[in-house]
């Protein structure tokens, strides 16, 4: 079985890092003073019942976060979730209901909807382009793109959509690219792609800091020659930079006949309308940054709920 990257879920890490979030959110809005706005107009006393309702169909990401927000901002209220994360949802969909003091709510209401948003259109890129491929033995990796302090959190929403998480940070894999191989040759004009990953292999068997011993070691290359290089060191991947279809082809081809154990994975500038041409190469991984920097949010809204039961 290959090695895989650790896949993010919904658990006490993640949870923290939301948590750091919605502290610098709650700051962003109200700088430690008020929502004057809401003071100016609605009773202290008066409470309010609204639901969270999606307004174009996709699949829903956030609502968990959503819930550790309320608590992180210590707001009282009955959050009854309608729609679990990782699900699809048509547009008017009611996702969520919220009740509590009418203040607390107007004043998350723009957190929340931001975070359930931007998670949710990132879950429903990722499904788009896992759907695309279904038919085909690769799989949807994302990316390092994120957002700062947001990475838990984005690359749960690409695991919702029912993709795959590459490396979260610089700390859990070894991944050579091409800044890496290009300062060794500055360094020594003789050092070649192999002879990263033999310095690599060494560094690793010396290092008392590697605690697992067992970190997924990657190289990027960019041409088929490369690729020749690399595959006789057995790397456990090797990412295949902005290569056509053509070129995917004879990489996997050549993988095959050489080390048939390596995993490939194409990148660079995959898109919805190229992605099936490149998984049907053959590949085992596609990596996509669109699915965190480009990913359109989704409409999300909060609509009061008026009855004379509210209270």
């Amino acid at each position: 079985m290959s090695k895989e990257f650790k896949q993010i879920s919904w658990d006490a890490a993640t949870e923290f890092d939301c948590r750091q979030l919605v502290r610098l959110w709650v700051h962003e809005d109200l700088e430690r003073q008020h929502d004057w706005t809401t003071l100016a107009l609605v009773p202290p006393d008066e409470q309010g019942r609204a639901a969270i309702v999606n307004r174009e169909p996709g699949i829903l990401c956030g609502l968990r976060a959503a819930e550790v927000a309320l608590d992180e901002m210590n707001i009282t209220c009955t959050w009854n979730i309608a729609v679990q994360d990782g699900q699809y949802a048509a547009a008017g969909t009611e996702i969520a209901t919220i009740k509590g003091q009418a203040r607390e709510l107007l004043t998350a209401e723009r957190l929340l909807l931001n975070l359930i948003g931007r998670l949710s259109g990132i879950a429903s890129l990722t499904h788009r382009y896992v759907s695309l491929i279904s038919d085909t033995q690769a799989a949807i990796y994302d990316t390092r793109k994120t957002l700062p302090g947001w990475r838990k959190l984005e690359k749960y929403a690409v695991q919702c959509g029912g993709g795959k998480n590459h490396r979260s940070g610089l700390f859990d894999a070894i991944l050579i690219k091409d800044n890496h191989l290009d300062f060794t040759a500055m360094v020594n004009s003789d050092a070649t792609p192999a002879h990263a990953l033999q310095a690599v292999r060494h560094f690793l068997q010396q290092s008392v800091d590697n605690p697992s011993g067992d970190l997924i070691v990657e190289i990027e290359v960019d041409s088929l020659e490369q690729l020749s290089i690399v595959l006789p060191e057995c790397p456990d991947i090797v990412l295949l930079d902005n290569m056509e279809p053509h070129q995917l082809r004879e990489a996997v081809k050549l993988r095959d006949r050489v080390a048939p154990l390596v995993e490939l994975e194409a990148s660079g500038g995959i898109h919805l309308d190229t992605v099936i041409s490149v998984a049907r190469t053959g590949v085992d991984r596609i990596s996509i940054g669109a699915l965190t920097h480009s990913a359109h949010s989704l409409d999300v809204g909060l609509d009061w709920e008026f009855s004379s039961t509210v209270a």
